[in-house]
């Protein structure tokens, strides 16, 4: 049997991807490889996490990770000074909430875990000053009830933010992008959603959305690319110097893409009334 073929769990469709030799690139790009705390470090140094925390509040307060995963940004939110609730269903101790208990021990840093699901958060309503997904609402099991949730428990005026969310142009797409996904044909987890079915699931639960980021108008969704990197390229094929070439040519540039599964990031907030 081949393992595409196989349905594994999450766990052990990283662990199979650890063992690739050929996908040690990868692994490293997405933080999978040990030791933890050091994928945590190395997280808290990237362009994705400078990024994200220019888009967070400066007030710090308490935090919502939700599909905390390792709990990489569990540690960097509480390294940041934020009060952590990690949110993990996966009990792994390798890819999930037990993978966050030992970075906590580990660290020393004050999360809170919990496993549960995010459709149903195991919260009072305005509990949180920050509700994060880093790649969490493309998993969901009912796109609009999170949202419906992540309002909830928000506070008036209360952020939320979701990062590198796969976006197709049409369902058609999809098939595509799951066929080119490295883990997919081992747990069988990954989606992918349209544009305005992420848009209007956020705008539907009441939240309002502030930005909209596409594939190349954030580091957030170009990890482990950057756009100084992207700049250098094109500048490279224009022989030009890439300090010539503006972000928004980079946003406009990305808005005409129609890659299957390409990122896209989104900031909305719960407003007063």
């Amino acid at each position: 049997m081949t393992y595409k073929e196989s349905r594994f769990t999450w766990e052990e469709a990283v662990q199979w991807l650890r063992n690739q030799p050929d996908q040690a690139e990868l692994v490293r790009a997405a933080f999978y490889d040990d030791p933890l705390i050091s994928a945590a470090n190395r997280y808290v140094r990237s362009s994705e996490w400078r990024a994200l925390r220019e888009l967070l509040p400066k007030e710090k307060g308490h935090a919502l990770d939700i599909g905390a995963g390792r709990g990489i940004s569990s540690y960097a939110l509480a390294n940041d000074g934020w009060a952590v609730t990690a949110l993990e269903p996966d009990p792994s101790d390798i890819v999930g909430a037990g993978a966050v208990r030992s970075l906590v021990k580990e660290s020393g840093v004050n999360v809170n875990v919990i496993e549960k699901w995010g459709e149903s958060l195991p919260f009072d309503s305005n509990t949180f000053d920050l509700v994060y997904c880093r790649a969490v609402l493309h998993h969901a099991r009912d796109l609009r009830e999170l949202c419906k949730e992540v309002f909830r428990v928000l506070k008036p005026n209360g952020l939320f933010v979701a990062t590198r969310e796969h976006v197709i142009s049409k369902k058609e797409d999809l098939d595509a992008f799951l066929n080119a996904h490295p883990l997919h044909n081992l747990y069988g987890g990954e989606h992918a959603y349209l544009l305005k079915e992420y848009t209007g699931a956020i705008t539907d639960s009441g939240l309002k959305l502030e930005k909209v980021l596409n594939p190349a108008s954030s580091d957030i969704n170009l990890y482990p690319q950057s756009k100084q990197k992207v700049k250098k390229q094109i500048s490279s094929k224009l022989m030009a110097p890439d300090f010539l070439i503006p972000d928004f040519i980079l946003t406009l540039r990305a808005s005409f893409s129609n890659a299957p599964g390409r990122h896209y990031s989104f900031v909305a907030r719960k407003k007063h009334g």
